[in-house]
């Protein structure tokens, strides 16, 4: 996983971009806007990709909030046509629309708020993925749809019992399918596994040193950050995954209780949250963080965060040095 994120961050590039295009896309379609306000509308297929070659002019700048599958094939057919693409955080866009104090909420408003946000912000160009980044992302995916399916068959399999003489076809064909998915997460695991140590098996090993990161939780990591390539500095990193707190104070009438932001990965967040438990016990500088803020009279959910957000850094540190896990050197660059 060695792909780079470029990034528009010097003029002479940005002034062979001529022509700027916001897409809002959904399932079945996707409008596109320009930067004169000319719209129209595609079927998100090969129909409508085409479709949209016609539309657009050369030296162009197409650019798409990241939607999970919805924007992926359009992204990659337009960089593999030699456009320039760019995939940007919905989150980022919603704040640069609430900044206009817009109250105009159709696709067609999004895809020209879109145009106008890639005008005006510099923005990560799109570097399609090899094909074992889109396995590997194809793969976590169909481990998220299993893992919904356990939970909803170990919870029948409970409300069954529950009941008090629950049929014995039901009970068998409920164990059988609870196997069958145990089965495949286990082969879903290997592959991945596989697939990681293929192109990221030196920083898979670094990763793991870190005293309280799972293998799970490391390999996530890679793949969701393409080999940590996808990230200038760690805070970058935090606010991807969504444990940045948000603070909520105004004056003296607004005093919110802190909170995490949750924009980002849930599956990564939740993972770093049991591995928090712990890091509080066998990384120092985890500890160090936990015991200062409960002694500050700080809820341990807080200190828990903190220490997410230190394991983060850890993490963060040691991909882009190339080395394993060394207490007093990591914690100097964490």
């Amino acid at each position: 996983m060695k792909t780079k994120v470029a990034v528009l961050s010097n003029h002479s590039y940005m002034d062979k971009i001529k022509h700027f295009y916001g897409v809002d896309i959904s399932k079945s379609f996707f409008d596109v806007v320009d930067q004169n306000g000319k719209h129209d509308q595609f079927s998100n297929d090969v129909k409508g990709f085409k479709g949209l070659l016609k539309f657009i002019k050369n030296d162009s700048l197409v650019v798409m909030e990241a939607t999970g599958y919805y924007h992926y094939r359009l992204a990659q057919y337009l960089y593999e046509k030699g456009i320039t693409v760019s995939v940007v955080n919905p989150l980022s866009v919603k704040r640069f629309i609430q900044m206009k104090l817009s109250k105009i909420k159709t696709d067609k408003s999004d895809a020209k708020a879109i145009c106008e946000y890639a005008q005006a912000t510099k923005v990560p160009l799109y570097t399609a993925r090899n094909a074992v980044q889109a396995e590997c992302l194809q793969l976590l995916s169909l481990q998220d749809l299993y893992l919904k399916q356990r939970t909803a068959v170990k919870n029948k399999i409970h409300g069954e019992k529950a009941l008090g003489t629950p049929s014995k076809t039901v009970s068998r064909s409920l164990v059988r399918t609870l196997k069958q998915l145990e089965k495949e997460l286990d082969q879903i695991e290997t592959k991945l596994e596989s697939l990681v140590r293929q192109t990221q098996e030196d920083q898979l090993e670094q990763l793991t040193s870190i005293p309280g990161m799972g293998k799970k939780t490391a390999m996530l990591l890679i793949v969701l950050t393409d080999g940590f390539t996808s990230f200038e500095n760690a805070r970058q990193l935090c606010c991807f995954t969504g444990i940045t707190p948000t603070i909520r104070q105004s004056g003296t009438s607004v005093r919110g209780r802190s909170r995490i932001s949750k924009v980002g990965n849930r599956k990564l967040r939740n993972l770093l949250f049991m591995c928090s438990f712990t890091d509080c016990k066998t990384n120092k500088a985890c500890r160090e963080i936990y015991e200062r803020i409960v002694e500050k009279g700080k809820s341990k959910k807080l200190a828990l965060i903190a220490v997410c957000n230190k394991l983060l850094k850890q993490a963060f540190a040691i991909a882009k040095s190339g080395t394993s896990y060394q207490e007093n050197y990591i914690s100097k660059l964490a």
